[in-house]
Formats: C-alpha cells, sequence, structure tokens
C-alpha cells in the first residue's frame, strides 16, 4: 500500500511540469502565425493582465490564468 502511495505522489509531482502550459510569448506567436496565415495584416496581439481586456477579443490565456492575450482589429494606434 505505501508503495502505491509513493508511486502516485512522484507521478504526480512529475507531471505538474507538463500541465503549466506555454510561455506567452510562445503563445502569441502561434495565434500570429494564424492569424496571418488566413491573410490578416492589420491587427494587434498583445499580452495584458487577465481583467484589463477592455473592448479588446481574448483569444489565448497563460500565464497559469494570470494573463490573457487580446486581439484588436485594424493598425496598431
Amino acid at each position: 500500500m505505501r508503495h502505491i502511495l509513493l508511486i502516485s505522489g512522484l507521478l504526480a509531482m512529475a507531471s505538474t511540469p507538463a500541465l503549466a502550459g506555454k510561455s506567452c510569448d510562445e503563445l502569441k506567436a502561434e495565434i500570429a502565425a494564424k492569424i496571418e496565415k488566413k491573410g490578416v495584416t492589420a491587427y494587434t496581439l498583445e499580452v495584458v493582465k487577465k481583467g484589463e481586456e477592455g473592448d479588446r477579443r481574448v483569444v489565448g490565456t497563460c500565464g497559469g490564468g494570470s494573463q490573457v492575450i487580446v486581439y484588436k482589429r485594424g493598425k496598431a494606434s
């Protein structure tokens, strides 16, 4: 019984970094590539704190859920 608990505890600790997700910059680059593949050229992507999205559309979450990637159509202002 102790061995089962020990093994399950070690497996849980080993899988934690795998669940952490991608970095904000990496995710932002992937989203930008998908947008540009669709032919969109005039847009902005920004990483902001969750809750500071304003009128921009949330297209991704990173930083363990504390940050979001927002999209706005048109040229950067």
